[in-house]
This record gives C-alpha cells, sequence and structure tokens, in this order.
C-alpha cells in the first residue's frame, strides 16, 4: 500500500480574516481536514461519501 498525501489545501474565501480556520486538501477520491493555525498536528479524513455528507449536513444547519 502507498502512502498519500492530501494536496491543493485551500481555506474558504469566506474566512480569509478569520484566525479560527480550517483547511480541506484532496485524498485521493476524498478529502482531509487540517487545522491552519497547527498544521504539523495532522488532519483527519474523509471518504467521499462521508464528506458528501459532511457538506449537506452543514448547508442544512445541521449542527447549529
Amino acid at each position: 500500500m502507498t502512502a498519500r498525501s492530501p494536496v491543493a489545501w485551500r481555506k474558504s474565501s469566506r474566512s480569509q480574516h478569520q484566525t479560527a480556520c480550517v483547511e480541506v486538501g484532496r485524498l485521493g477520491d476524498g478529502a482531509a481536514v487540517r487545522d491552519t493555525k497547527n498544521r504539523t498536528a495532522g488532519y483527519v479524513t474523509a471518504s467521499r461519501e462521508q464528506w458528501l455528507a459532511f457538506v449537506d449536513a452543514v448547508k442544512a444547519d445541521r449542527f447549529a
């Protein structure tokens, strides 16, 4: 098994002037998420299906 690393990290354009942000990177067919303040701490990963379910839940305001 080959180790993969996330690529193309990006932060939401809506959080450009915020200090409490996360970045999302592409990882194969899924996503990786890390804290912008502590990038060396690592990241959490999600499959494509998990990531899409998370994004749908955020858009539906299910975390309020």
